[in-house]
This record gives structure tokens, C-alpha cells and sequence, in this order.
């Protein structure tokens, strides 16, 4: 289940920043919608499937308030997903 959450981290992360980075100035600069369209399904589905991995992990793995939290805004913030999955998700993390 963690490396599942891991992946799904990552390509939260990616879809965010190519959403925000990449299609919605080719929306709104070069009136170029379906980019946007598209890949805000993705993120939206990989957003909702980040949330309900992060729950259920927390559960599983006992975490405390503090980190489930941090892990859970983290889904809101540039770039925090690919911190996370340094920080707390890695083998190393998860053995200290």
C-alpha cells in the first residue's frame, strides 16, 4: 500500500504542476482549453485517490496528528507531494 501511495504522490505532484504550469496558461494566453480539461481530470482523480490513500495509511500505519495533517495539506501545495514522499514515505523515512 505505501509504495501505491508513493507512486500516486508523485503524479499528484505532476499533474499539479503541469496543470498550473502548463495548461492553464495554454487556456487562457493561447485559447487552448482541452489540455486543461484533460489533465484536470487526472489530477482531480489523482487528488481524490491521494486523500483516500493518505487516510487509509494513516490507519494502517499509526501515524500521528502532526504527520497525517502535514501529509494531507501537502495534496494542496506545489511541490509538497514530492517532499512528502522524500521525507516520510521512503523506506529510510519509514524505518526511523
Amino acid at each position: 500500500m505505501l509504495s501505491l501511495f508513493r507512486v500516486t504522490a508523485i503524479l499528484e505532484g505532476i499533474s499539479y504542476l503541469a496543470l498550473f504550469a502548463v495548461t492553464m496558461p495554454l487556456k487562457y494566453l493561447a485559447d487552448l482549453p482541452m489540455p486543461n480539461k484533460y489533465v484536470g481530470y487526472a489530477h482531480g482523480v489523482l487528488f481524490i485517490a491521494y486523500i483516500i490513500l493518505a487516510v487509509v495509511l494513516w490507519m494502517e500505519q499509526k501515524w500521528n496528528i502532526k504527520k497525517a495533517f502535514f501529509i494531507l495539506i501537502a495534496s494542496l501545495l506545489p511541490f509538497a507531494t514530492f517532499y512528502v514522499e522524500k521525507k516520510y514515505l521512503t523506506k529510510e523515512a519509514t524505518l526511523a
